[in-house]
């Protein structure tokens, strides 16, 4: 993406009833502190002799959303245009490329925001006022509107990939009965053995799935608190759909690694597993995949997982305590904070596609947003925009992108990749029911918790086994949906 500016705490000035700004004396910066909301989209709007920094129209088309509607944004936008042409023909045609510009970057970062009807009108209703008589800015036009249409249609083609899967996913496998029914299940070692490449696989599904995230959704999801606005209705439509799909992607692997754990009859089995998924997460952590690292960890320390003894006492821990620290929560996640710095650092000066891999653990970058969105106002007591706020959002949601849009160098496995994202796991109480099944209750408490299981679950209709999302999937276009697979 782009530079934002670091923070200066210096002297200050004002330029009345427009911007309020902070500069760093002797180092060229100036950083925009606070404005009204009119003077904020004021500054976003080319004139002749005036474009605004990338770094603003990102910050402000990200975070405008916490005060107004993108159409709202959008129609203020073009009257002020209208306003412009006024001045004459020869002066449009002087900002016309800067509009076509400004348009441009609007729908390739947040390409979603054209999912609203009246915003494609509006760009529809623009390219005809800016191209007017204009050749170039026309052509220049109609290439991004073309870029966007596609664009939308890959984020429709993928929503529906992974609704398909959710629906799948609905299904139940079928109850566990006993140890021997359940050894009947085909497990991960019999589709991969490999820790490196189940690694690289896991990578591929983490890249796709952050492809199709908008910067936007981390916004949105706080868009609806502000006092001031007004547009909740579109915040309910897919606010934050991809966002909360990749979240679910996160408890599916951990549920996944639980499941597979916990089926094996044998104990030796089990062990080997167990094993295979802590060099299977110590590939991830190599490789820069995070996020995978702690949904495996996280699977590991389900308490159906965790107390299996006898298992955990033929496997070497050793790595797997070395992963734990490195993932410890204390000090607010400082040991995998440093992690994510040298693995960031070590993007920048990449020599290789593997090297630029940073799959942060997400569920923390959410919450790092939430808490700074939460432990900042929005609005001065002036009621002025708070963009010092909106700078440190932007931040946070820029070094996102630059790990998103980084393309996965590995070679897909399509029978490991169906297998991670197709085959049925266990629910909680299935988990514990297998725990139990693999290793008896040791007290009175599991005991009776064994006892109420086996009747919740034999008393459940069987589930049908879950259908391969891909196998629909090709039926129905003749192709994988790369999203998925």
């Amino acid at each position: 993406m782009f530079p934002l500016p670091s923070w200066f705490l210096f002297s200050s000035f004002n330029i009345p009833g427009t911007l309020r700004l902070s500069t760093a004396p002797n180092l060229g910066w100036t950083l925009l502190v606070s404005a009204s909301l009119e003077a904020l989209i004021q500054h976003l709007v080319p004139t002749v002799d005036y474009y605004p920094d990338r770094s603003y129209v990102f910050t402000f088309l990200l975070s405008s959303r916490l005060f107004l509607h993108p159409y709202e944004l959008m129609t203020r936008v073009c009257h002020l245009c209208v306003e412009q042409q006024r001045s004459g023909d020869a002066l449009l045609d002087k900002v016309a490329p800067k509009l076509v510009q400004l348009l441009t970057e609007w729908t390739e970062t947040f390409p979603y925001d054209f999912r609203d009807e009246r915003m494609m009108r509006c760009l529809k209703d623009m390219t005809l006022q800016v191209a007017r008589g204009d050749e170039y800015s026309w052509r220049a036009m109609q290439q991004m509107t073309q870029r966007l249409i596609k664009r939308l249609s890959a984020l429709g083609q993928y929503e529906e990939a992974v609704a398909a899967l959710n629906a799948v996913a609905q299904e139940r496998p079928a109850s566990l009965k006993s140890k021997q029914t359940s050894a009947q299940r085909s497990d991960i070692l019999s589709v991969c053995d490999d820790p490196f490449i189940l690694a690289q696989q896991l990578t591929h599904i983490e890249l796709d799935r952050l492809s199709f995230i908008g910067p936007e959704e981390f916004i949105q999801s706080f868009a609806m608190k502000d006092p001031l606005e007004n547009h909740k209705g579109f915040f309910r439509k897919r606010k934050t759909s991809n966002l909360e799909a990749y979240v679910n992607w996160f408890n599916r692997l951990s549920f996944l690694v639980a499941t597979e754990i916990c089926m094996p009859v044998k104990k030796k089995h089990r062990a080997r597993i167990i094993e295979f998924f802590i060099d299977v997460a110590q590939e991830c952590f190599n490789i820069g995949n995070f996020n995978s690292l702690m949904a495996i960890i996280t699977g590991m320390n389900m308490s159906p997982v965790a107390r299996l003894k006898k298992t955990w006492n033929k496997v070497n821990t050793d790595k797997f305590e070395i992963l734990e620290h490195q993932m410890d929560p204390s000090s607010n996640f400082s040991n995998y904070r440093t992690a994510l710095r040298g693995a960031t650092q070590r993007s920048e000066t990449a020599h290789s596609s593997q090297e630029k891999i940073v799959i942060p653990f997400f569920s923390l970058l959410i919450k790092d947003i939430y808490f700074l969105n939460e432990g900042c106002a929005n609005r001065l007591p002036n009621g002025h925009i708070n963009f010092e706020k909106l700078w440190e959002l932007a931040k946070q949601v820029s070094e996102f992108l630059v790990w998103r849009q980084v393309i996965c160098p590995f070679d897909r496995d399509r029978r490991i990749l169906q297998y991670l994202v197709t085959t049925p796991v266990f629910t909680e109480d299935e988990l514990h029911l297998a725990s139990y099944e693999s290793e008896g209750p040791e007290n009175n408490m599991e005991k009776d918790s064994r006892r109420s299981l086996r009747l919740v679950i034999s008393g459940q209709t069987e589930a049908q086994t879950c259908v391969c999302l891909c196998s629909i999937y090709v039926k129905t276009t003749n192709s994988y949906p790369p999203a998925i697979m």
